[in-house]
């Protein structure tokens, strides 16, 4: 394709929401899930193609819209959409990196810059994961997303059962409760996973440093994979002592924007599992660069996964084109439209428990915009 016809020509965010039925609200470290927002991008070339990306919602998602249809939306078009690296730069020099508008242009600019990859597959008649240097192959997975929260022990496993005979070998519980309860729910569903199946847990920043002082002993002893996001992102300190705790390892990246916050990550080395989110740190650009970082340290990479089809497809491409690759998390939460409504099939676990990149051009996606007109914004707190 010319490079006259890729050319960008317009760029259109869609703040698009769904309120959580009350059967499907799971309740974890910052509160009850009461709807899902997200943020959908749609770049346009001149020749025609169409690129599709997500944003994440930042829990202000028309605000990171709006964002993205005035500051960034004027610095983008006109370039070539080809040209991420350049793109990349632009929004940094011009937006994020002086007096910018911080995380919300990290969020922004991460929706752009997936719709951009998509493009490039498109016009060079390959999947992204082909496009980067990958293979097609397996990947690990673990059942996560917004799911597997507090709710009595029984009731716990009754939710783990389908996912386990789904195949997965890996599951992600909630923390944050607290540490006895916390503990009581892993201690269940060790007895009845046995120790075959990894047990990840995840906080969501609603530890204290005494709380993690008091449950990490005993998660060592349970064989937990890793403590994910026990305390805010920022909160350096509070990491460091908790390494003292136990040997449990600690978790943390989704709330890490691009590669200059994680370094200060990988220098400090309290961090061990790195979880950058590709709707959030920077796009598929700044996550190639984080994960080359980490491979210097002998560090994997497991990224979070945002609200819909559209990061999920792109985690998996970008997990299957980096040499220190580790789990694709799978969004298992109930009746996410996001996932299921908002494109084709984004991914399927297979029988051992691993994922495949979509092996058609692009992300391998098909949207529909439909949906989006369909599901507008709800404002307000996702979380009660």
């Amino acid at each position: 394709m010319a490079t006259k016809d890729l050319k960008i020509v317009d760029i259109k965010a869609y703040p698009t929401s769904f309120p959580v039925p009350k059967k499907a609200q799971v309740t974890l470290g910052i509160g009850t899930a009461i709807k899902r927002d997200a943020v959908v991008v749609k770049v346009t070339t001149a020749g025609g193609l169409v690129g599709w990306g997500e944003s994440h919602h930042g829990r202000a998602h028309t605000a990171v819209a709006k964002l993205i249809e005035t500051t960034l939306k004027r610095l983008v078009v006109g370039m070539d959409a080809s040209d991420v690296v350049g793109v990349w730069a632009k929004i940094y020099k011009m937006q994020l990196g002086s007096h910018g508008m911080g995380a919300g242009c990290c969020l922004a600019m991460s929706g752009i810059d997936c719709a951009l990859w998509d493009i490039r597959g498109q016009a060079a008649g390959m999947p992204i994961y082909k496009l980067i240097g990958g293979a097609y192959r397996g990947l690990p997975a673990y059942a996560g997303g917004v799911s597997l929260g507090y709710q009595p022990p029984d009731e716990l496993i009754a939710e783990l059962k389908p996912h386990l005979k789904a195949g997965y070998k890996a599951v992600k519980l909630r923390v944050g409760d607290s540490p006895k309860r916390d503990l009581q729910r892993i201690r269940a569903v060790r007895k009845y996973v046995g120790d075959d199946i990894e047990i990840l847990t995840d906080a969501n920043t609603g530890y204290t440093v005494n709380d993690a002082r008091a449950a990490m002993p005993a998660m060592e002893d349970l064989n937990v994979a890793w403590l994910e996001e026990p305390f805010p992102a920022h909160d350096y300190v509070s990491y460091e002592l908790a390494t003292s705790f136990s040997n449990t390892p600690l978790a943390a990246g989704e709330n890490h924007y691009t590669r200059f916050e994680f370094n200060r990550v990988l220098e400090d080395g309290s961090i061990t599992v790195l979880q950058p989110d590709l709707s959030k740190t920077g796009g598929i650009t700044e996550a190639l660069r984080i994960a080359a970082m980490a491979s210097a340290y002998k560090l994997r990479i497991h990224p979070h996964s945002s609200m819909t089809g559209l990061n999920q497809a792109a985690s998996i491409h970008f997990l299957a084109a980096i040499d220190n690759g580790g789990y694709f998390e799978a969004d298992v939460s109930k009746a996410n439209k996001f996932r299921d409504e908002l494109c084709s099939t984004p991914w399927k676990v297979d029988k051992d428990g691993n994922v495949w990149p979509l092996d058609k051009p692009g992300l391998g996606l098909e949207v529909d915009e439909k949906f989006l007109l369909k599901h507008p914004a709800i404002e307000g707190p996702g979380y009660v």
